[in-house]
């Protein structure tokens, strides 16, 4: 089952006060970085804020993760938080909340079951961040269990059909990035599917259906458009050719027909 919060496994939500928005708005002093708004984490350039998209994962300057922490004292003790961007572990882009600042990226952070699942939201200005590589299969293989296996196997073999590289997210994407303990025996195994365009290949859902039948762990997902809208893919699978399906946006929800997404017919 997919969360509530981008790519972090399931439970309550945490969210930004319009007013810590504004005092993430810091004064060069406290940031660290001497007033230069180009330098980005280990020197390299900024992405421009209309660069991300909801699930990209980025890597926060330590000096500006610093100094929020400095304003957050709700997460004193918090584990893991005070060290998490000097180790280079990364947040993840999620959706915008009502009425939250449009020129700071929107990000998220579970923190592993074992330390209460608590969902903690952030937003940066885009100089205090850098994109963040997504987390390759054969990583997100290696970090999953036994029993996932064959099950991976299959999909990466069903993506490469199509020319697709499937993408954690969830449970598997944390633990394969951070290293820590997010995976237990109930996880899902959620993936995205980048595509390069909008519509869906002859023949994926059906193939991708079958696969998910087939599970030892319930299968879950989107599909990413090419404009970066998000698409589930069962909701996909199931809907009527006259149908809609929800489409998810970094700034926005809407209905999207099926049959377009669908070249008129089932995928």
């Amino acid at each position: 089952m997919q969360s509530n919060l981008e790519g972090g496994p399931q439970g309550s939500r945490d969210r930004l006060e319009p007013s810590f928005e504004a005092r993430l708005r810091l004064a060069p002093q406290d940031e660290g970085q001497g007033g230069n708004k180009d330098k980005a984490v280990d020197g390299k350039s900024a992405a421009p804020l209309g660069a991300y998209r909801r699930h990209d994962l980025v890597r926060v300057d330590p000096a500006a993760w610093a100094a929020m922490l400095r304003q957050r004292p709700d997460l004193d003790g918090v584990p893991h938080i005070a060290g998490w961007a000097t180790a280079g572990r990364p947040l993840i882009l999620r959706r915008y909340f009502a009425g939250e600042a449009r020129d700071l990226v929107p990000l998220g952070l579970p923190l592993p079951p074992a330390d209460g699942k608590r969902r903690l939201s952030f937003a940066f200005l885009p100089d205090k961040l850098t994109l963040h590589p997504p987390v390759a299969p054969a990583d997100a293989r290696a970090a999953a269990p036994e029993a996932w296996q064959l099950t991976l196997d299959a999909l990466i073999t069903l993506g490469a059909s199509h020319g697709l590289t499937p993408r954690p997210f969830g449970s598997l994407l944390w633990q394969a990035a951070t290293g820590l303990t997010y995976l237990a025996a109930t996880s899902d195994l959620d993936l995205l599917w980048p595509l390069p365009t909008q519509t869906i290949p002859a023949g994926f859902l059906v193939a991708l259906a079958r696969i998910a039948d087939a599970a030892p762990m319930r299968l879950d997902g989107e599909l990413l458009l090419s404009d970066g809208a998000g698409l589930h893919w069962r909701e996909l699978l199931d809907a009527p050719d006259t149908g809609e399906v929800l489409a998810k946006h970094i700034d926005r929800l809407e209905m999207r027909p099926v049959a377009g997404l669908r070249g008129g017919a089932a995928a």
